[in-house]
């Protein structure tokens, strides 16, 4: 009864505290009671659309053009960098051919009868003056021959060995710096071997402006050094053997020597000096990543595309290079393409953000606006939905529905504040006469409940000591049986785990004879990775000799001039072929012997392997025991718990009779207690409830009358 009071009378003042609340805030200030104010236009959801769909249309066009053009010029200069890198390739091939046919002609000299006769001849002390020119001029129009019968060579020389030399010299012009110059070093150095000499304006012995070949002058017959043999070739030669080569416009091909000087590039005036481009410095700083034979650099701000290749027969490197920006200019009209795109891009998206300002923004600026009115108490705004069935149709739809249920609800108040106002009054009196009675009986029920506390107070005491002894004795017994179910799972666990061990020990005997079994397949493959080793040095070897007999058969095709043109191409397929199946051997060969050095691994961790799995097998058997012997320890230890749970058990049923006899006496107690508080609180409650009453009718009729004021400011 004193709970539903309380409750009754807490929910009222609440009421009362809530309506008066409401009445307050629908209360309009002065800026509420104003015009709509007009929110910032550049946060409104219209712009905001419209400015995504703007930039995301904008950035996509960019970003794909940018691409576009970036991927253009990346293919392209892909593209001619292949074939640059093959035109070049064909051109060094034409040009080691050019000069293989010039060794080979300065061998053919060496290997001329009449030269060596005349020259054996010429150092002859007995022969007269007039026999020692016969045989000068008999050499000297030997060497002519062989220089008129090809036009890229300027001159043939003979230089003696020093100044004083009494061999033939060819010509009575040969400067004394030459006997002195690094070249006559490096020449005699190379003890008959070809050596060649990069392009010089003075020339090296006759004829300006040329580069050559020397090699020491053996006589054939008497083994005799003679001198030295000095074929000089016109610097115009290599222009007709390129035979205009480009690689693109505004392309430069130049021949460059060790020293990155020019040996060629088509003007006369940069000979002997540096390659602007280093080819010999970017070739030994990227040796490891430039198998592809080509690379960018810049010169002078432009970035240019360079393609080489080393000439075998002379060490020089025939480069080329070109602009990348004059490759790619044609791709550079993407550019504007793509300028074109963003325009109409930027146009169709201005179009398209202006449809949904109107179709989304415009429809929610209104929805705004008239909320705000509803908001200020005008609840007969409506919004017009039109046709649109869309989410802004159904949203104003809503708004209608939910203004329609706002005026319903302030009608239904309205009438409800006049009803609460007129009980109000009557709650008022009515609560005036319970207040005087319940004060008279407030004062009577005090006395006798002051005696029934003293009762209640020394029931509770012992009552309270016999559920202690009870709360221990209930935990004694749950903690004998938590002892006796884990003892069980114990039991249970120990059994499972020796049937684990059992398995355990059988898979590992498996694993060990598997891994035995595993031993012995390896080394049988390592006996036929071998057997393949020895098969690809067999392959080797006949790729070597392959490659040898197209070499000869180039230099015979050579020799036969136009009639062995097609044999020449025919060798030199077969060339390539050796050259590509001995590329693949040793990639066999690599991938072999790396299988053997992994299997050798494998052998060896799989030894190491064995013994540890031996170990293994006696600490399963080991680990068996162990769980054997804690099963039977665990049996003993589970009967003993059992006799100690019946003796608690026992225990327990004689401290619950115990229990209930002095519950008893402290319900009765209690009982009597609580019926005398009961009657002097609900006493005192009364009385307090009562002047309650009467503040609470009074503040209900102010309320009241707040409501009905608030209420009328609405317009419906």
């Amino acid at each position: 009864m004193k709970d539903k009071r309380t409750q009754w009378l807490s929910r009222l003042t609440g009421a009362f505290d809530k309506a008066k609340r409401q009445g307050n805030n629908t209360t309009p200030t002065s800026r509420e009671r104003g015009a709509v104010t007009v929110q910032n236009p550049l946060r409104s959801v219209g712009l905001t659309l419209f400015l995504l769909f703007f930039i995301s249309i904008i950035v996509m066009v960019v970003v794909v053009g940018i691409l576009s053009a970036q991927i253009s010029k990346g293919i392209i200069t892909d593209k001619v960098s292949e074939a640059s890198k093959e035109t070049i390739v064909q051109a060094a091939d034409k040009i080691d051919f050019f000069f293989e046919n010039i060794e080979n002609m300065s061998v053919q000299i060496m290997s001329d009868d009449v030269i060596a006769d005349n020259l054996t001849k010429y150092k002859e002390t007995t022969l007269s003056a007039y026999d020692k020119l016969q045989a000068g001029a008999t050499i000297t129009n030997r060497l002519k021959n062989y220089v008129m019968a090809n036009n890229k060579i300027a001159d043939i020389n003979v230089v003696p060995l020093t100044l004083e030399s009494t061999s033939y010299k060819s010509s009575t012009s040969i400067k004394e710096e030459v006997f002195k110059s690094a070249w006559m070093e490096d020449i005699k150095k190379a003890d008959g071997r070809a050596v060649w000499l990069p392009t010089l304006k003075a020339g090296y012995v006759t004829t300006p402006n040329t580069f050559a070949v020397g090699r020491v002058l053996r006589n054939i017959k008497t083994s005799t050094i003679e001198g030295i043999l000095v074929v000089e070739l016109k610097e115009s030669s290599l222009k007709e053997v390129l035979n205009g080569l480009s690689i693109g416009e505004g392309s430069q091909i130049g021949i460059v020597s060790q020293t990155n000087k020019v040996v060629w590039n088509g003007n006369t005036e940069s000979l002997e000096s540096d390659y602007p481009i280093n080819i010999v410095a970017d070739t030994t700083k990227y040796k490891e990543v430039r198998e592809t034979n080509d690379f960018e650099t810049s010169v002078n701000g432009d970035t240019k595309l360079v393609v080489y290749d080393k000439l075998n027969r002379s060490n020089w490197f025939l480069g080329g290079n070109v602009s990348i920006n004059e490759l790619t200019k044609e791709a550079s009209k993407i550019n504007t393409v793509i300028w074109i795109c963003v325009l109409v891009s930027a146009a169709v998206a201005s179009v398209l953000g202006f449809l949904v300002m109107r179709m989304i923004g415009a429809p929610l600026v209104t929805m705004r606006n008239l909320m705000m009115q509803g908001a200020q108490g005008n609840l007969v705004v409506r919004t017009k939905v039109g046709s649109r069935r869309d989410e802004i149709g159904q949203l104003g739809e809503s708004f209608n529905r939910m203004m329609e249920q706002i005026t319903q609800l302030v009608r239904q108040t309205s009438a409800s504040a006049q009803e609460v106002l007129n009980t109000a009054a009557e709650l008022s009196d009515a609560s005036r006469k319970t207040a005087l009675s319940a004060k008279e009986i407030s004062i009577a029920t005090e006395e006798i409940a002051s005696g029934a506390s003293s009762l209640a107070v020394e029931a509770e005491r012992g009552n309270d000591l016999t559920s202690n002894i009870n709360v221990k004795v209930a935990q004694v017994v749950a903690s004998n049986q938590q002892m006796e179910v884990s003892s069980n799972e114990v039991m249970k666990s120990s059994e499972q785990g020796k049937m684990y061990m059992s398995e355990l020990i059988t898979k590992t005997n498996t694993t060990e004879e598997m891994t035995r079994s595993m031993v012995e397949k390896v080394e049988k493959l390592q006996e036929s990775t071998r057997s393949i080793r020895k098969i690809l040095d067999v392959l080797h070897s006949m790729t070597k000799q392959t490659n040898i007999l197209s070499l000869n058969a180039t230099i015979e095709a050579a020799r036969a001039g136009a009639a062995g043109k097609g044999f020449m191409v025919v060798a030199d397929e077969i060339r390539k072929l050796a050259d590509q199946s001995k590329q693949s051997i040793d990639v066999v060969a690599q991938i072999t012997d790396t299988i053997q050095h992994e299997i050798k691994d494998t052998v060896t961790v799989l030894s190491e392997a064995y013994p540890l799995f031996q170990e293994q097998i006696s600490s399963v058997k080991y680990t068996d025991e162990i769980f054997k012997q804690v099963a039977e320890r665990m049996g003993s230890f589970t009967v003993q718990l059992q006799d100690v749970t019946g003796s608690i058990q026992q225990l327990k049923e004689s401290q619950s009779i115990l229990s209930d006899a002095m519950s008893n006496v402290s319900a009765v107690a209690e009982e009597s207690s609580a019926t005398s508080e009961e009657v002097a609180s609900l006493s005192t409650e009364q009385l307090s409830i009562s002047s309650g009453l009467v503040k609470l009718s009074e503040k209900l009729e102010e309320l009241s009358n707040s409501l009905k004021e608030s209420l009328s400011k609405f317009t419906i």
